[in-house]
């Protein structure tokens, strides 16, 4: 199944979530012995924007300026203050993969909500270094071509000072992060350019420093495209 032409995104938040299980099949049949792969759920104000600002204001019910000040009821476990935190709670998932409860690989596969603006772009690429910079392997999939010129990958590389072509959407990026060595840390990537109307590439995901298993891609994403009917 070629890779469809995303710059339309109508259709994407099924394939995204069937994409995400035929991902999830794949590995759970791949993976060695002690190593578990799940679907878990990601918090978008756990892993902060590289700023630390989160993306968030808060407003008052009308007629209340300055917020709810809470009365005394003398219940010590009362707020001192109630109000309404204008913020959406990400109801993003990723595929993780644990060994013994440690969490050591991840993929994220990324979805129009978080692009869609500047403060999704930051608030995702923080979210993104976080996993590399706590030492899980992380392979991401953008195939969505809005904003057209913005690359998470290439964000990534400069935040990270490392040089690397330009790598535009769509795209498939995995990250290995190794043992730290005088500088800074050891870090492999896989690129793999993705092209629309063309079958997509293979590409490894680190489960260790010496040990990867191969995404196929083209697979995975052919049969969700089937069982969500695109043609």
């Amino acid at each position: 199944m070629p890779l469809h032409d995303w710059a339309d995104d109508r259709g994407w938040n099924s394939l995204h979530l069937v994409w995400q299980n035929e991902l999830l099949e794949l590995i759970q049949q791949r993976l060695p012995p002690g190593y578990r792969a799940y679907i878990g759920s990601v918090p978008a104000l756990t892993i902060d924007a590289p700023n630390g600002r989160p993306d968030l204001n808060v407003r008052t019910w009308e007629g209340e300026p300055g917020g709810t000040a809470a009365q005394p009821t003398g219940d010590p476990t009362a707020p001192d203050t109630e109000t309404v935190a204008v913020f959406d709670l990400d109801p993003q998932t990723a595929l993780h993969i644990d060994l013994h409860g440690q969490l050591v690989a991840a993929i994220e596969i990324v979805s129009p909500r978080n692009k869609d603006r500047p403060s999704a772009r930051e608030r995702y690429t923080g979210r993104s270094l976080a996993y590399v910079r706590q030492g899980v392997h992380l392979m991401l999939i953008d195939v969505l071509p809005r904003p057209v010129g913005f690359s998470f990958a290439d964000v990534i590389a400069a935040n990270l000072a490392f040089e690397q072509p330009p790598c535009p959407v769509p795209f498939a990026v995995s990250y290995r992060v190794g043992e730290s060595v005088p500088g800074g840390t050891l870090l492999a990537v896989w690129r793999r350019p993705l092209t629309p109307g063309q079958p997509l590439a293979a590409i490894p995901l680190p489960l260790t420093v010496e040990h990867a298993i191969t995404i196929d891609l083209e697979t995975t994403y052919r049969e969700a495209a089937r069982r969500v009917y695109l043609k």
